[in-house]
């Protein structure tokens, strides 16, 4: 009766954790990252009675979770381009609204300074007209100040955002470096995967993926090796490599992504880190924020520029020659920290506002010489003697006895906007005549300065013809509203793409409750059999000890 009882107890068993491992599913539908678990069960050895085999019962080999690796991996690429092209379209999207705003953008105020510059010139001598001019002036600068000082708001935001991103993907490295270790342990003691701690791993993988695009590689002991970016390792093993956030060499308020020894990581390219929130807010910084913020310095350092150089060729009300008219920042030249001697300095100078590019440009001593990047472009400028000029700017650098990898950057216009001011206010200073003794009426000079309103002024990308002011703005707008339609688009396509990859996942790995209810009534009929079994066994032992007896 022994056999009979043992093949009862394994049903009864298998029955038991059957209930429980669905049981098991049912608690956890709703948890994030589980993967339902199902049990392996087997054909107990049957034993030869000489007659034939006779079986003895099942076996419980382990129990496993529904995880489908091709999936899995599937569902990390999506993750992975939704947040970054997600992250993107949201800080587009905030820039494309303020600068397309009809009431906060540049074009009323350049209408109404140039309006203004037209009444003066209508009407030379009225005091009145000109203050209007003045405050129009006035107007206009703080607007340009106004837009830039969004932007640098914008840019510091980034700086937060970006050293929240790196603390939380160095925080989930250690987490799965931990796992890790506790599912290496816990094979090597017992031979069985920890199925729960393994869906932890893995979540912590897929938040992790939301962060930056994330590729894994499992050991054959179980362990994840994770790399980021162009195949940093970021865990391997139970070993983790951080991440780091670092000033630019050249622009300290501008944080990039750092690698490598904790006590001097040097500075990732940015192009390599693709994917995931992190990667979505370092593209746009480089492709909108940059230009963008470098475009509209372009477009006040040429007005401002192009007004001072018309303005000086007049006279004003008391016959001296004009002035400046707007006070115009310098193109701004910053010497790399890395550097072997900080006294070695660059500059630079506008020399021809109508060549000016929205452009930052990187100069390097390598080689034995200067080259000079234009960055908007990669254009390289080789063996270049300085002082140097391209694009309209004059740049030089104050040492003749350069030293090897000697770097500068050169951003002419990116201060320009949240620099420019007035030089006066004085209404006699206004220069619209054209000499010194024509009387107040003269207006001919002011007709040349309204000229520059319509006047093919601004250098928009090498190999096009150059645009008025309003153009130039419309130009700027006009693509930054492009490139927020397509972040739409593609942001919107990223997230169908995941939706379906989560889909596909779900429906193999995922708790269905209706299986999981169908797989409850199914072990219990099998518990109840099984005990009946065991019921009967019991009886017939009982009745062969009375038959003995």
């Amino acid at each position: 009766m022994s056999n009979i009882l043992n093949i009862g107890k394994s049903a009864l068993n298998a029955a038991q954790i059957g209930i429980a491992t669905t049981g098991h599913n049912i608690a956890n539908a709703s948890t994030p990252g589980f993967n339902r678990q199902v049990i392996v069960q087997s054909a107990a050895q049957a034993q030869n009675f000489g007659y034939g085999f006779v079986g003895q019962g099942t076996d419980i080999t382990g129990v496993e979770r529904v995880y489908n690796a091709t999936l899995a991996k599937q569902m990390l690429n999506t993750s992975a381009n939704s947040a970054a092209s997600s992250t993107y379209y949201a800080q587009i999207g905030e820039v494309n609204s303020m600068l397309s705003d009809p009431a906060a953008g540049l074009n009323p105020v350049m209408t109404q300074f140039f309006s203004a510059v037209n009444a003066v010139t209508a009407n030379p001598s009225d005091p009145a007209t000109r203050q209007t001019l003045i405050s129009s002036a006035n107007s206009m600068v703080s607007r340009f100040g106004a837009l830039n000082n969004r932007l640098d708001e914008i840019r510091n935001s980034l700086n937060t955002q970006i050293t929240a991103s790196v603390s939380t993907v160095n925080s989930y490295a250690k987490q799965i470096s931990d796992l890790n270790t506790v599912i290496d342990r816990a094979l090597s003691s017992t031979g069985n995967p920890p199925n729960d701690l393994m869906d932890q791993r893995d979540l912590l993988v897929s938040e992790l993926s939301k962060q930056i695009k994330t590729n894994v590689v499992q050991q054959s002991d179980g362990r994840y090796n994770v790399f980021v970016g162009n195949g940093m390792p970021l865990v391997v093993g139970n070993e983790t490599y951080d991440l780091f956030t670092k000033p630019n060499d050249t622009d300290p308020n501008r944080l990039e992504i750092a690698y490598g020894d904790r006590d001097s990581p040097k500075i990732i390219n940015s192009n390599t880190l693709q994917g995931g929130a992190l990667g979505g807010i370092l593209q746009f910084r480089n492709e909108t924020l940059d230009t963008v913020q470098n475009q509209i310095g372009q477009l006040a350092t040429t007005i401002a520029t192009q007004f001072n150089t018309q303005h000086k060729q007049g006279f004003d009300l008391n016959g001296n020659a004009g002035q400046d008219f707007f006070n115009v920042g310098a193109p701004v030249a910053v010497s790399s920290s890395n550097n072997s001697d900080p006294s070695k300095l660059a500059s630079a100078t506008v020399v021809n506002a109508g060549l000016l590019t929205s452009s930052d440009y990187t100069v390097k001593y390598t080689g034995g010489q200067y080259n000079i990047t234009r960055n908007n472009d990669k254009t390289v400028f080789t063996n270049v003697t300085m002082p140097a000029t391209i694009d309209g700017i004059q740049i030089s650098v104050n040492t003749s006895t350069p030293s090897e990898g000697d770097e500068y950057a050169i951003k002419p216009t990116r201060f320009s906007a949240s620099n420019l001011s007035l030089a006066f206010e004085d209404v006699n200073k206004l220069a619209f005549a054209s000499s010194a003794t024509s009387g107040e009426s003269d207006n001919r000079n002011g007709l040349l300065l309204s000229a520059l309103q319509n006047g093919a002024n601004v250098n928009l990308s090498t190999g096009t013809a150059n645009r008025n002011y309003a153009q130039a703005f419309a130009t700027m707008v006009s693509g930054v509203g492009t490139k927020t339609n397509e972040m739409m688009i593609t942001s919107k396509a990223d997230a169908s793409a995941m939706e379906n990859a989560s889909s596909a996942m779900q429906s193999e790995s995922g708790v269905n409750l209706d299986e999981e209810a169908a797989n409850l009534l199914r072990y219990q009929q099998a518990y109840q059999a099984a005990g009946k079994m065991m019921q009967i066994a019991s009886q017939l032992f009982e009745l062969l000890l009375q038959l003995g007896q």
